[in-house]
């Protein structure tokens, strides 16, 4: 038995989002690259490869990254690219995506005949959360105002638009790529590609893949371009799994159950997003607060139910611990860092990766 806490990454429900991907890809002449930002744990590419037509970047090294370890169409956006960096991002990329027109006019004469494009942030969004919102006021995501970019036109390549967060809803994102279309339809007729970038949920139960491969199989055909999504949670959903194993419980006003893992440390967006965690089934007699091992006082994975009575050295499974989860893990508190396992196809699981003490030295100085 693998030693909790660990990261797992279960290959069954990860291939069935992986089929209706390819799904997407065939109905609707889209191709998909795997948003970084949200999963890289690249034990998994050697499947995600067979299905998906390569990643897009966020910094110098999720390019480099997708590049050496995923492999097909590589594309670099950042909001900010650093001087001393935008060569070895140029040397890993095929399509460099600027966040703004002068970052544009600064950089593109050295990004050596590579494809190039520009963010556009068109003001609208489905994020049900200011933090999250590329759209909010004052955004510096992106370019708005189709007259300065029509300026630059004939060096653009592509755009990209990353406006959807979560959207499970196909019409609201039809409504909403209408009303893109209505502001920057005269730029897509002149460029090669446009990238929508990604936070569809249309790996979802009951999601209605077919229309919206025909809307998006309309867009391409109407524009004349190529067609992108970026998918990074819909890529991993239900797949990844946080294992943990409890080492105290107490009571103050109700239960409380000690875990070998922290939300700070190990699963920051709920934390970052004030949510709680899923066990399943979440059901049953007995009840408790389940709270992470590091000093923040906050640190409480939420209360759930349970069959039996929790104990030490019972074992707790924390769902949804793939997109934005182990991208985003740290060292607070010098805590052990989970270790990151894989289920494949047969039911086995095999351990890929450990950290250990020199792992968090050498992460400071």
């Amino acid at each position: 038995m693998i030693q909790t806490p660990y990261y797992l990454i279960d290959k069954t429900p990860l291939l069935a989002n992986l089929q209706l991907m390819q799904r997407l890809r065939r109905a609707s002449g889209a191709k998909l690259v795997l948003a970084l930002k949200g999963f890289a744990t690249w034990s998994a590419f050697e499947l995600m490869r067979e299905f998906m037509d390569g990643t897009t970047s966020s910094s110098l090294y999720e390019v480099r990254l997708g590049r050496e370890k995923f492999g097909g169409e590589t594309h670099a956006y950042s909001v900010g690219y650093a001087d001393h960096e935008f060569d070895e991002v140029v040397a890993h990329a095929d399509k460099l995506i600027f966040n703004s027109l002068s970052q544009f006019e600064r950089l593109a004469p050295r990004a050596k005949g590579r494809a190039l494009g520009l963010r556009l942030n068109p003001g609208i969004s489905s994020s049900g959360f200011d933090l999250a919102d590329p759209a909010r006021p004052f955004s510096r995501l992106g370019e708005s105002d189709p007259a300065r970019v029509e300026a630059v036109i004939d060096r653009l390549d592509g755009f990209m638009i990353h406006n959807n967060c979560e959207n499970a809803d196909f019409e609201r994102f039809d409504a909403m790529l209408a009303r893109i279309e209505a502001r920057f339809a005269p730029l897509f007729s002149r460029v090669r590609w446009v990238s929508l970038g990604g936070g569809i949920r249309f790996t979802a139960p009951d999601y209605p893949l077919d229309a919206l491969a025909a809307r998006l199989r309309g867009f391409a055909d109407r524009h004349g371009v190529q067609v992108y999504l970026e998918p990074g949670e819909a890529a991993v959903a239900g797949a990844g799994t946080l294992e943990v194993s409890v080492l105290d419980t107490l009571f103050n006003g109700k239960p409380l159950a000690v875990v070998d893992a922290s939300t700070e440390a190990h699963m920051l967006d709920l934390l970052i997003y004030r949510e709680r965690a899923q066990v399943k089934p979440d059901r049953g007699p007995h009840r408790y607060l389940v709270c992470g091992r590091s000093c923040l006082a906050g640190d409480v994975f939420g209360e759930f139910a349970f069959e039996e009575p929790l104990q030490v050295g019972s074992r707790i499974t924390l769902h949804e611990a793939a997109a934005y989860t182990m991208v985003k893990k740290n060292w607070f508190n010098g805590l052990t860092m989970p270790s990151i396992a894989v289920r494949e196809l047969d039911g086995s699981e095999r351990l890929v990766r450990q950290f250990g003490y020199q792992d968090y030295v050498d992460s400071l100085s």
